[in-house]
């Protein structure tokens, strides 16, 4: 081999070693000092230890309510440490995830704030979701019987002296955005979350308020506890249609609800169907009643229509109301 060859070898040597591609770190700097300085450590520990009202501003959920949360997602959470990693503890997904809801932070905030990878944030958040879901389901969202469905309508005649009524029904649209942090914040009175929007959807999802959204269905009982949620309809629809499409009106059409019989007025002897009450973006029917339109209403009408408003969740119930220059006792 001459020293031309020699030479060739080297210079090929030389350039393969300089622009060699550095192997990267199995786990990132800021990640790697999670256990010290993330906020999980930092921030969640301090607040829980010395400010219960700021930690209830900071999880939006009182420190029994998250132990009694996480007591019952704690094992489906579990995870075991390998050789090569330490498993991110129960606890921990669940803070990170409450953090997420409770502020609308996007994913890359959880990333520099907790110090965990912002794809392994987003499955800490779908995990923790779905746990959430499938461990309390049947716990907060159980089909009201009967009995149940009575004692919805028994609240509802005692503190706003509305009889035969089974839940106040709203819509919501939750914004969408083609935010890929998937980051959320705050509308009165349920929380919108952006989201990417869906390839290929055309006009689907476009409100008439301009922004792509997806639809949600709740109805609350008198004491401000859901009853049912139905999301996940197009943002086109208006609240009727959302109705409509909703499987608690599948189940009302099909009788699978357990509605009770028409039952009489206070004072009466004529059975009146049980219903749900909502505004005047629903369509009238046999169960699901909507407050009269116009301003030139009768007194009775605008009574009617002060009592059904007293169902819904941003307002409290008041002992007496003026109508049409009188007090009335609604």
């Amino acid at each position: 081999m001459d020293a031309v060859q020699v030479f060739v070898f080297a210079a090929t040597g030389y350039l393969y070693l300089k622009n060699k591609r550095k192997r990267r770190s199995w786990v990132h700097p800021i990640n790697a000092a999670r256990c010290t300085h993330g906020h999980f450590v930092t921030l969640y520990r301090p607040l829980r230890e010395r400010d219960p009202t700021k930690f209830f501003n900071y999880l939006r959920m009182s420190i029994p309510s998250f132990d009694e949360l996480l007591s019952k997602v704690r094992e489906p959470l579990m995870k075991r440490d390998t050789n090569m990693r330490d498993a991110i503890p129960g606890e921990e997904m669940l803070v990170i995830t409450l953090r997420y809801l409770a502020s609308g932070c996007s994913l890359q905030d959880l990333h520099y704030n907790y110090r965990v990878g912002r794809s392994t944030a987003g499955e800490i958040v779908r995990k923790v979701c779905q746990t959430i879901w499938d461990t309390m389901r049947e716990e907060c969202l159980t089909t009201p019987t009967d009995e149940a469905w009575a004692q919805i309508a028994a609240t509802f005649l005692e503190r706003a002296n509305f009889p035969n009524c089974l839940g106040a029904v709203d819509g919501k649209h939750r914004k969408m955005s083609a935010d890929k942090n998937l980051s959320a914040h705050l509308v009165c009175p349920i929380k919108h979350v952006r989201i990417v929007k869906p390839l290929q959807s055309g006009s689907l999802y476009h409100n008439y308020k301009h922004y792509f959204s997806i639809g949600l269905l709740a109805v609350a009982d008198a004491k401000y506890n859901f009853v049912c949620v139905d999301v996940g309809s197009y943002g086109k629809d208006s609240d009727s249609t959302l109705f409509r499409n909703s499987t608690l009106w599948n189940a009302i059409e099909s009788g699978t609800l357990h509605i009770p019989r028409p039952a009489p007025l206070p004072g009466t002897d004529v059975g009146v169907p049980y219903a749900f009450v909502g505004d005047e973006a629903f369509r009238l029917s046999t169960h699901l009643l909507r407050p009269y339109s116009g301003t030139h209403l009768t007194v009775k009408k605008q009574v009617f229509n002060y009592r059904r408003a007293r169902h819904t969740p941003e307002r409290k119930p008041v002992p007496n109301e003026r109508v049409g220059g009188e007090v009335f006792p609604l």
